[in-house]
């Protein structure tokens, strides 16, 4: 009796592999990459990012490049990253960003109209783990803009950064008037004038990442020169790594040096190490950002930044605007009753036109300090 034919039995000569492609089965299991170090960017330009080792106080630059695990993740001035590679600091080498630690706060911005996309207006992230944001503004020529001021405000305040506003030029007029104009925000400031010292704001910037943004004319890059006296030459290092562009436009973080017994300042630029004790800080130059679009800051956000103007909504009508067009808003009698300044109210509603698209902020008044 014939038997059924028995079932062939494969084996491994049995798999078919394709020529030129690899049988190696695929994962998702990154490497660990345990042998990477901490860093701090301190410069972004065109996919490449200049970094310094915080912990062994050298402060020459690496340049390093993004790397592939990480995605659409992006990398700014003021995040703290791992690197793997050479990370020497040598000319001619690149290391790579294999992580980015946690941010403790973003300091975002709205791109002005010139910037706009078809989907919207761009929203930028200006640094990452700012711990303070310094207005500089002079008190004359030019004269105070309360409504840069307000806008920065508005921006710390949604970024839970500290604010700090510091009034130049203070030779050529007092800072009764603006410091009225703020009365009720109980906002921190310091004034500077030519040769006077600078030990109060190098104290407030001690220990801190400080961001400083200020319009043409105020003196915030006579300020910076003196604050880091090799600030040409550590910007002219730092461009290195995006030959061809000048590095005045985009971001750059600084270390600000020691000072020593009588006054003295340590230079301590890139390729130079850190003085040691008390950690001086690092401020953020933005010689690029003379705005702060708050498109992306919600209204109720918005508001934060006016706490004087906070309680006088608290029994406002459902679903008021708070706009000049709102009939009944509660913020007019607030004002009315003189429990909050008129001035602060028109600034705050200039402020919601803006951010609904209702014309172009930078022509708006700014408000009268006589």
């Amino acid at each position: 009796m014939d038997l059924p034919p028995r079932k062939r039995e494969y084996d491994e000569d049995d798999v078919r592999i394709r020529p030129g492609k690899s049988s190696r089965p695929r994962t998702r299991t990154r490497p660990k990459h345990d042998d990477a170090v901490d860093a701090l960017v301190i410069t972004v330009d065109r996919g490449r990012y200049g970094c310094v080792r915080e912990d062994t106080g050298d402060l020459d630059v690496i340049t390093a490049m993004r790397a592939r695990e990480l995605g659409r993740k992006s990398v700014v001035v003021g995040d703290r990253v791992a690197l793997v590679g050479d990370s020497s600091g040598d000319a001619g080498t690149l290391a790579r960003i294999v992580r980015i630690s946690e941010r403790t706060s973003v300091l975002r911005r709205t791109a002005d109209d010139d910037d706009t996309t078809p989907e919207g207006r761009l929203e930028r992230v200006v640094v990452a783990n700012a711990d303070q944001l310094v207005i500089v503004s002079a008190l004359s020529d030019p004269p105070p803009r309360t409504g840069f001021i307000d806008r920065c405000l508005v921006a710390a305040y949604d970024a839970d950064v500290e604010p700090l506003l510091c009034l130049t030029k203070s030779d050529l007029a007092g800072p009764e008037q603006v410091l009225d104009y703020y009365a009720e925000l109980d906002l921190p400031y310091v004034l500077v004038g030519p040769g006077s010292d600078l030990d109060e704001l190098r104290d407030r910037l001690a220990g801190r990442i400080s961001v400083m943004v200020g319009h043409s004319g105020v003196g915030k890059s006579t300020l910076v020169n003196r604050l880091v006296p090799d600030a040409l030459r550590a910007v002219g290092v730092v461009s290195a790594i995006g030959k061809g562009r000048h590095t005045s436009t985009s971001a750059v973080a600084l270390r600000l040096p020691s000072v020593g017994k009588g006054g003295s300042v340590d230079k301590a630029g890139p390729g130079k190490k850190a003085g040691k004790g008390k950690d001086p800080g690092w401020i953020v130059d933005t010689p690029g950002i003379r705005s702060f679009g708050l498109a992306h800051v919600s209204a109720e956000s918005l508001l934060h930044g006016f706490p004087d103007l906070v309680e006088g909504t608290l029994e406002d009508q459902p679903n008021c605007g708070h706009t000049a067009a709102d009939t009944g808003c509660t913020l007019d009698a607030w004002v009315a009753d003189g429990r909050a300044d008129e001035r602060r109210l028109a600034s705050y509603r200039r402020l919601l036109a803006s951010r609904a698209g209702d014309g172009d902020w930078r022509d708006q008044p700014e408000a009268d300090l006589k």
